[in-house]
Formats: structure tokens, C-alpha cells, sequence
């Protein structure tokens, strides 16, 4: 390892945007773990820079902090992620945005009418949930979590 190899926490900061104060909590959250100094201070991987960039991303498009966990354990650490570590963690964060982009569209195209639970509209919950048939799928709003009405069984008239 060569001495430009390792940066301190002022320069990580500088490097990434991040506070010093944020980089010490994704330290406490296990995000990314600095070496110590003789002196007992914080010593940074350059591949850090590139880890910290992507924790704050991965921020910005609404992962978890568990979620980002789980995608930086599956990084090499040590060394700097290559185009294909990176890849297939894009991959990963692309099918988990479609589903919410797709579970976000059902909300938006059903806001103004029944979302399938019941409580904003029992006239027309009446005619699209007939007897409240949605409940069979389980609690919460059937309609927007991806059920659809022909996908219910409903009741028979007797």
C-alpha cells in the first residue's frame, strides 16, 4: 500500500461532500471502517471515497441504511470497486426502483379514487371492492400494492 493510499477523515470529507460528523456515523452504522493511527486517528482507503460517494447516492434514491449495508457487503473491500462490482450493484438498485416507480404510479393513477383499503371512498370501494373482498389478499391498500380487482375472488350474491 502506498502512502497516498490512505487519506484522513478532513480529506474524505473534502473528497466526498460528506461532513465529518456523517462519515463518523456510517463509521457507527459499520458503512465503512477507517484504519487507526499510531496518533489513534481515523485513516481512510482511497476506495473509500468511491464507497462513501455511493452510501450517499444510494441515500438520495431512498435505500435504507440496511439496504445499503447488505449492497456494500457484497463490494470488495480494500481495493476499488471495478465496473463490474459496480454493475451488478446498479443492476440490484434498478429492479428495487422500477418496483417502487411501479408501486408509486398505481398510488398517483388511484389517489383520487378507492386504493382498495376501504377508507377514503365507500361509494366507490362499494362498486371496486364489493364486500370488501380486497381483504382476502391480505391488510393495507390491495389496489396499489399490485392486486387488481380481476385478480380478487369475489363474493357470490346469494
Amino acid at each position: 500500500m502506498k502512502p497516498g493510499d490512505i487519506i484522513s477523515i478532513g480529506a474524505l470529507a473534502e473528497r466526498t461532500g460528506a461532513s465529518v460528523s456523517a462519515i463518523r456515523f456510517y463509521e457507527k452504522e459499520g458503512l465503512i471502517t477507517p484504519m487507526r493511527s499510531g496518533g489513534n486517528q481515523r485513516r481512510y482507503l482511497r476506495a473509500d471515497i468511491r464507497r462513501l460517494s455511493f452510501i450517499r447516492i444510494a441515500q438520495q434514491l431512498g435505500l435504507s441504511l440496511e439496504d445499503i449495508r447488505g449492497a456494500l457487503a457484497s463490494l470488495p473491500y480494500g481495493r476499488t470497486p471495478n465496473a463490474k462490482d459496480w454493475a451488478k450493484l446498479a443492476a440490484a438498485i434498478r429492479e428495487d426502483l422500477n418496483r417502487r416507480i411501479e408501486r408509486l404510479t398505481r398510488l398517483r393513477d388511484n389517489l383520487d379514487g378507492c386504493i382498495g383499503c376501504g377508507c377514503l371512498s365507500m361509494k366507490t370501494c362499494a362498486l371496486w371492492n364489493p364486500e370488501d373482498a380486497a381483504r382476502e389478499k391480505g391488510a393495507g391498500p390491495r389496489w396499489v400494492i399490485g392486486d387488481r380487482p380481476s385478480q380478487m375472488a369475489l363474493p357470490r350474491k346469494a
